[in-house]
C-alpha cells in the first residue's frame, strides 16, 4: 500500500493538473439552466471560446470526451459510404480511422512511420490521384498523444490546395489546443476537435468542436443518423438545444474560468510557456539518451510536440515497472500505448504547469530510472536548468510579457 504525501506530480498527457481556480469555479451548487444568469454565462462562453481556436466559426460543446468530439465531427459532415483520407501518425489517427469505419465511412490512409510526423507530400499525391473527388474529408491529427509527434497543419492545408481538391480539412487538436500555435481560420481548417482535459486544464468530460461556414453548410445535407451530435439541432430554437437538453453546467463553470486564466496570460503567453517547458524536458531527455539506453520516439527534433514527450526504454527494461516505482513517490507519468506498451513512457508537459514542477518531475524521473538500472547520460538536470536560462528562453519569456 502506498501512502501518498506531499504534492502529486501528475505528468500525464491527460488528464492534466486542474488549477484550484477551476476547481473552485466548479465547486458550487447547480443552477437553473433555463434562467437568465446561466444563459448569459453560456452566451459569453460560446463567444469567448472562439479565441482559443482563433476562429469566427461556431464552437459546439458536448458532454463527452475527445472520442465524442471525433464522432460529432464525422457524423455532421459525412454520410455512410463517403471516403475519408487519414494520414497515419500513431494510435490516435488509427483510432479515428476505426471510428470512421464504424460509422460506415470508407477510409484511405497515407502510410507513415509512427516515429515521424505526417509528410504533406503524401496527402497531396493521394488527392491529386483522386480525380473524381471521392474523398470528402482529410482527417489530420496535429499532435498524436501516443507518439508525441507534431505534424505541420499548414503544410497539409497547402497540400490540399495544391492538389486542387475540395475535401474538408478536419484537425484533431485534442493534445495541442492551448499548448501549440493553431490559428484555425488562418490555416484554412474547416473542422477542429478538442477536449477539456489537456491544454484547457479542466477535468475530462467536455468535448469541443469548431466548424466554419463551409462545414456547417455541408452538415445540412449529410445522411448519417444522429441526434445528440447534430449541429443543426444545436443552433436552432431554444437555448437548451445547444446541449441537446440539460447543460453540463459545472464544466461550463470550469471552462469560463479556464478562458479567464488563458486571457490573463494571453494565448501567445500560454503557447510560449509550453514551448519553454518543452525545451526544458527535451534538454534533460537528450542528455539521458546519450548513454544509449533511452530514445525519443520522435526521431526528428522538429517533429517533437510541445505538450508531451514519448520516450522508448531499452530492451529488458519494463517501462510499466518504472511507472509503478514512480507512483510510490507520488510521481505519475504516462504509459506508452498501442504497440509501444511496456516499451516506453510519456511525460506530459501541458496545462497548469511551471518551471519548478517540470524540474521536480524530471529529477524524480531520473531517480526512478537510476533505480531500475537504465543507463543515463550525466548532467540532465544541469541541461534542463540551462535551457530555462538560455538567451532563447529569455527572449520567449519577454515576448510573452
Amino acid at each position: 500500500m502506498v501512502i501518498e504525501r506531499g504534492f502529486q506530480f501528475l505528468l500525464s498527457p491527460g488528464p492534466t493538473p486542474v488549477p484550484d481556480r477551476i476547481l473552485n469555479a466548479m465547486h458550487r451548487q447547480s443552477v437553473d439552466f433555463s434562467g437568465p444568469e446561466f444563459i448569459s454565462l453560456c452566451d459569453a462562453v460560446f463567444e469567448d471560446v472562439k479565441a482559443i481556436f482563433q476562429t469566427k466559426g461556431i464552437v459546439h460543446l458536448y458532454g463527452a470526451n475527445g472520442h465524442g468530439a471525433w464522432e460529432a465531427a464525422l457524423s455532421n459532415i459525412l454520410s455512410p459510404g463517403d471516403t475519408v483520407l487519414i494520414p497515419e501518425v500513431g494510435v490516435f489517427s488509427e483510432a479515428w480511422r476505426a471510428m470512421a469505419q464504424a460509422l460506415g465511412l470508407v477510409c484511405e490512409t497515407v502510410p507513415n512511420s509512427w516515429r515521424k510526423a505526417i509528410d504533406a507530400n503524401g496527402i497531396e499525391a493521394v488527392l491529386r490521384a483522386d480525380k473524381a473527388h471521392k474523398i470528402k474529408a482529410v482527417l489530420f491529427v496535429h499532435v498524436d498523444t501516443a507518439t508525441s509527434l507534431k505534424s505541420d497543419v499548414l503544410a497539409a492545408r497547402k497540400a490540399i490546395d495544391a492538389a486542387g481538391h475540395p475535401a474538408l480539412f478536419c484537425v484533431d487538436t485534442i493534445a495541442s489546443l492551448g499548448t501549440t500555435a493553431f490559428p484555425m481560420d488562418a490555416w484554412g481548417v474547416d473542422v477542429t476537435v478538442a477536449a477539456s482535459q489537456k491544454g484547457l486544464m479542466m477535468p475530462a468530460g467536455l468535448a469541443l468542436v469548431a466548424a466554419n461556414e463551409k462545414a456547417m453548410a455541408v452538415g445540412k445535407s449529410v445522411q448519417t443518423p444522429r441526434r445528440y451530435w447534430d449541429w443543426q439541432e444545436r443552433i436552432a430554437g431554444e437555448h437548451y438545444q445547444r446541449f441537446c437538453g440539460t447543460a453540463p453546467e459545472h464544466h461550463i463553470f470550469g471552462l469560463r474560468e479556464a478562458l479567464n486564466m488563458i486571457a490573463e496570460e494571453t494565448l501567445d503567453g500560454v503557447i510560449a510557456r509550453h514551448a519553454r517547458l518543452a525545451r526544458c524536458v527535451r534538454a534533460a531527455v537528450s542528455v539521458w539518451c546519450q548513454a544509449g539506453g533511452l530514445q525519443f520516439n520522435a526521431q526528428n527534433p522538429a517533429d517533437r510536440a510541445d505538450s508531451v514527450t514519448a520516450i522508448l526504454t531499452p530492451e529488458g527494461i519494463d517501462a510499466e515497472e518504472i511507472r509503478a516505482t514512480g507512483r510510490q513517490m507520488n510521481l505519475h507519468i504516462g504509459s506508452a500505448i498501442g504497440p509501444f506498451r511496456g516499451k516506453g513512457f510519456r511525460i506530459g508537459h501541458m496545462g497548469n504547469i511551471n518551471e519548478p514542477m517540470i524540474l521536480g518531475a524530471l529529477a524524480g524521473i531520473e531517480t526512478v530510472l537510476r533505480r531500475h538500472g537504465v543507463p543515463l547520460g550525466q548532467g540532465a538536470m544541469d541541461a534542463a536548468i540551462a535551457s530555462l536560462n538560455s538567451p532563447l528562453a529569455e527572449m520567449v519569456s519577454q515576448a510573452a510579457e
